[in-house]
């Protein structure tokens, strides 16, 4: 069922959600919590899929915040709201309130949400793209108990992340984070079968990717080792190596589809590590609205932490892996981080080379 309204209010807004729930046959609510996603028209249809797939795990009340501030003179000092009410099969296993904010609504966005909330239920803030810079200070992220971002969609994704760990209070998340939580579930499930000695790790991912580096940091924060990382091709992360004394323990992913996990003494098993679609991803942040410490932890550590080798360690070592004959492995440089030379200072920054990016809108 769909509704359209006007230059309309909350309160008719509200009227009108109870009456298309009474007309699709159901008088209770049933839902478990509020999203609400604060996009622009470009992203909202991509949004509210996501959202609407997720609802299927998490019944929900959704309300897309589309912010029409208008380029002229006339349009600007026009203030009036506009809604789009979906229930029933447009609207997944909830219901949606699609809000269009003209003029100098646009600046008060939480005075038309607030009474839309689900009395005694949660709420949640979600930004596909233009997050702020400080989620929980926003006027609409402060009605929330999680706020949801995703560094990926900004102009500098792993510059995003060190405005994340400035601004990061409790209750805030990333996809980006949400992307890895498959690499991390394996690599803790490989050191349970097989307790190693970790001296050191390499995360290989394409470059600026900021699930690769919070994997990365993860690594650093948990293991206590150094830990490199190498630029690949992609899609997303591609593989991971935890140095042992013993061998390597291998998770590789060179599809996005497939991983393969090698551990010394032990055969090759295929796992699934699929790029998860964002309905997934917001699924599984719907699950837990409690802080999330180990996040706060991993991104709040610096990406200099990451070392990067350099040219002149890189081809030293396939000099000796050639002399070597090829039948042994070459001593990563992160097993003494002193011999990363002043050529890896030399790398550009994420902000120079953030024209040179693509946008990757799957899981990593």
């Amino acid at each position: 069922m769909k509704i359209d309204l006007t230059n309309t209010t909350s309160s008719k807004i509200n009227a009108a959600l109870m009456s298309a729930r009474r007309a699709s046959g159901s008088t209770a609510a049933g839902m478990v919590l509020t999203l609400v996603i604060v996009t622009d028209e470009g992203s909202a249809y991509d949004a509210l899929k996501a959202a609407n797939d997720a609802s299927r795990e998490h019944p929900m009340r959704t309300l897309a915040v589309i912010k029409r501030a208008g380029r002229s003179p006339r349009a600007r000092a026009e203030t009036r709201l506009d809604a789009e009410i979906l229930v029933g099969s447009d609207a997944g296993s909830g219901e949606t309130a699609i809000l269009r904010m003209h003029g100098e609504l646009v600046a008060h966005a939480q005075s038309v949400v607030l009474p839309l909330l689900l009395p005694d239920a949660p709420t949640v803030v979600w930004w596909p793209d233009n997050a702020p810079l400080h989620p929980a200070q926003d006027p609409l992220g402060s009605l929330a108990q999680r706020r949801i971002t995703d560094a990926v969609t900004a102009e500098s994704p792993v510059g995003q992340l060190a405005q994340r760990a400035e601004s990061y209070a409790p209750g805030d998340t990333d996809l980006a984070w949400t992307r890895i939580t498959g690499w991390r579930s394996m690599l803790a499930a490989a050191l349970d079968q097989r307790p190693s000695r970790i001296t050191s790790a390499v995360v290989e991912g394409e470059s600026y990717n900021p699930s690769v580096e919070l994997l990365g940091l993860w690594l650093t924060n948990r293991l206590h080792v150094p830990v490199e990382r190498v630029v690949t091709g992609g899609p997303g992360i591609t593989a991971v190596h935890l140095r042992t004394k013993d061998g390597d323990i291998t998770l590789d992913r060179p599809d996005g589809l497939m991983g393969t996990l090698s551990m010394p003494g032990s055969p090759d098993r295929q796992v699934a590590l699929k790029r998860r679609e964002t309905s997934e991803l917001i699924a599984e942040e719907l699950r837990r609205l409690d802080p999330d410490d180990i996040y706060a932890t991993a991104v709040r550590t610096p990406v200099e932490r990451l070392h990067e080798p350099s040219t002149a360690e890189m081809a030293a070592a396939e000099e000796t892996a050639a002399e070597q004959g090829g039948g042994q492995a070459v001593e990563s440089p992160l097993a003494n981080p002193d011999r990363v030379t002043a050529d890896a200072e030399k790398k550009p920054s994420a902000k120079k080379a953030a024209g040179k990016r693509t946008t990757a809108k799957e899981g990593a």
